[in-house]
């Protein structure tokens, strides 16, 4: 159908056009995508198997939706996501305020256009980008603001008295006739406002300052809620979450694979930036690792969430960190240091909700002992583990390392302004960390040999093989009793 043909609501009738609801729209546009095996959530990672089919089921059963989820958990994004669901155009009155159908209007302006002008009523196309609405929920949002109310200008601009409907200016939601319309964090609506979506949602009319509107919106509704806010803020009143149909869980990534999948696709850096830096995979484990950490942590509030914001914040702090070494060093190229792991911890402070223990504690410690849990888990994932209680004569794989440190002539420091070059150099100088590696991780990528080293070497501090001391310069590694025993 050539729609650019298609102007008046003669040329619609003649072409054949079918009107449907945006509930059937939704419903026939997913179930066409799922027999074509196309993926209808792009970018959506790790709800392959849990969100999205309930999604599609809600879809399916012409529901509305309410995602329930902590933050950072993609639920506007899936929201958005269902636009792509819709048909691509749909014809609307024009000068309508509200989309009406040309062929079912509802608003007395369409109703009267349609009965003046007939079959020569001039129709536009909406294109679905335009076919989303969204509103935060906020305590001083108002029934006006959703619903709508009397327009003194429009009266006095009319000469109407505020008795005629005319004077009525629509709110978001009559305006939103025909879209998706999402209310996110809606418990932090007030209870009273949440009571005047009820008739909506149920039977479609609206009532604005003692008109009551016989008006049949068809909308596709979707809620945000963070659980915390049913006890925190506000609450959603009974009787609306009984007119909501699904109410779908939403969760965090349930494997390091798929928050570096997320991570990775979210991260603001540029194309310049990303190809003077290079980062090791294990550099990426472990950013993620640090997150799942926080989610566990005693100090961090768990009803409040870690977002995936997180992980992306401190990506991009980790990358700008090595950036501006490059920039100060004058090289062009440089790879990630396990030292700039200090550079994320404003990513990470800002992130987090502390509970009592972690406000004693500091928020800057409570950031510094993420980034050491985060190395002691990942660590026997890729080398031996080590024992917390080893016999005197039992050998370990790290004993040459140690004994490396012991037997230094000077404290082995790794300086925050070392050139690419002589970082390597000073890590090179520890002969027994190339041998372990090449024992232990033959066929890693030698690009990410020196990360791994400086990682052995945190981790050696981690389980109280080294000692570490980190100052304004850099960081210093020495054995734990060598300065004791060179004192005796």
């Amino acid at each position: 159908m050539n729609i650019s043909k298609i102007t008046t609501l003669g040329a619609l009738r003649k072409s054949g056009y079918q009107s449907k609801s945006i509930k059937d729209e939704l419903r026939e546009n997913l179930i066409s995508k799922m027999m074509s095996k196309e993926t209808v959530f792009k970018g959506v990672y790790g709800y392959e198997n849990t969100v999205i089919p309930e999604l599609e089921r809600a879809i399916l059963s012409r529901h509305n939706i309410n995602l329930l989820g902590l933050r950072g958990q993609a639920k506007t994004r899936l929201a958005r996501l269902m636009v792509n669901l819709l048909d691509e155009y749909i014809p609307v009155v024009e000068g309508s305020e509200i989309n009406d159908d040309p062929l079912h209007p509802i608003s007395r302006f369409a109703t009267e256009l349609i009965e003046e002008k007939g079959d020569k009523t001039p129709i536009f196309w909406l294109h679905r980008a335009a076919r989303f609405a969204e509103k935060l929920a906020t305590p001083d949002v108002t029934v006006a603001d959703l619903i709508g109310d009397v327009d003194p200008i429009k009266a006095a601009n009319l000469k109407l008295s505020y008795a005629d409907d005319r004077v009525l200016h629509y709110g978001m939601i009559p305006r939103a006739n025909r879209c998706i319309f999402v209310i996110n964090e809606l418990p932090d609506l007030q209870a009273r406002i949440q009571v005047a979506l009820f008739n909506i949602l149920q039977e479609g009319d609206i009532q604005i300052r003692g008109f009551k509107l016989r008006l049949p919106l068809d909308m596709q509704f979707v809620f945000t809620a963070n659980p915390e806010d049913y006890t925190n803020r506000g609450s959603i009143v009974t009787p609306l979450k009984d007119r909501i149909g699904s109410q779908i869980l939403t969760h965090y990534p349930e494997d390091i694979e798929t928050a570096k999948k997320i991570t990775q696709q979210e991260a603001n850096n540029g194309s310049a930036q990303q190809a003077g830096i290079q980062v090791p995979e294990l550099a990426k484990d472990l950013l993620e690792q640090i997150v799942f950490e926080a989610r566990e942590s005693e100090y961090i509030d768990p009803k409040s969430g870690v977002s995936a914001r997180l992980s992306i914040s401190a990506y991009e702090n980790l990358l700008s960190t090595a950036e501006r070494r490059v920039l100060l060093s004058g090289e062009e190229k440089t790879m990630i240091r396990l030292s700039d792991f200090d550079g994320i911890i404003p990513a990470i402070t800002g992130k987090v909700e502390l509970v009592y223990e972690g406000e004693q504690e500091g928020a800057q410690v409570v950031a510094e002992n993420l980034i050491k849990k985060a190395i002691k888990t990942l660590f026997p994932t890729y080398f031996p583990v080590i024992k917390k209680l080893e016999k005197q004569e039992e050998e370990s794989p790290y004993d040459d390392i140690v004994s490396w440190f012991f037997n230094a002539d000077e404290d082995f420091e790794l300086l925050d302004e070392y050139t690419d070059k002589v970082y390597k150099k000073e890590l090179n100088k520890i002969k027994p960390l190339n041998d372990f590696l090449e024992k232990y991780q033959p066929n890693m990528n030698k690009k990410d040999a020196y990360f791994v080293k400086e990682f052995v070497l945190w981790a050696l501090v981690e389980f109280n093989k080294l000692s570490k001391h980190r100052y304004a310069e850099g960081t210093q590694f020495k054995d734990p009793y060598g300065s004791f025993m060179s004192g005796l």
